[in-house]
């Protein structure tokens, strides 16, 4: 019974210093890839929004649901955009532009904002 405990343990015999290190440089990744979730996410809330303006123009949603929809997917994409390690890229400022568009922006126009974000996620995924 003796080392019984210590034999499954495996972090146990790693030094705390390479630990340390290892979830520093975890923590620092930057860059694109980085920044791959929040296009993605950016993305999604973009054609969702694109969804709720289109079907609130044909009456088929009340003005009050719309309004807190249109608001809640805005502070979500204000949040991803500030959640960029490079907000100044290519992504990140089309996210700005999405940010821009009036609450009753045409879903054409959201569409093509979202068709932009997945032309840069795609080409992120396959580098």
């Amino acid at each position: 019974m003796k080392g019984t405990a210590r034999a499954r343990n495996g972090f146990a015999a790693m030094p705390r210093k390479s630990l340390l290190l290892l979830f520093a440089l975890a923590s620092c990744s930057k860059g694109p890839q980085a920044d791959l979730q929040y296009i993605s996410q950016a993305r999604s809330l973009t054609a969702e929004w694109a969804l709720i303006n289109e079907q609130s123009s044909e009456g088929k949603l009340t003005d009050t649901y719309t309004r807190v929809m249109r608001a809640d997917l805005r502070e979500q994409l204000q949040t991803t955009a500030k959640s960029l390690t490079q907000p100044n890229s290519r992504y990140g400022q089309e996210i700005q532009a999405v940010l821009g568009e009036p609450d009753h922006a045409s879903p054409q126009a959201l569409r093509s904002h979202a068709d932009q974000l997945k032309q840069i996620e795609d080409s992120l995924e396959s580098a």
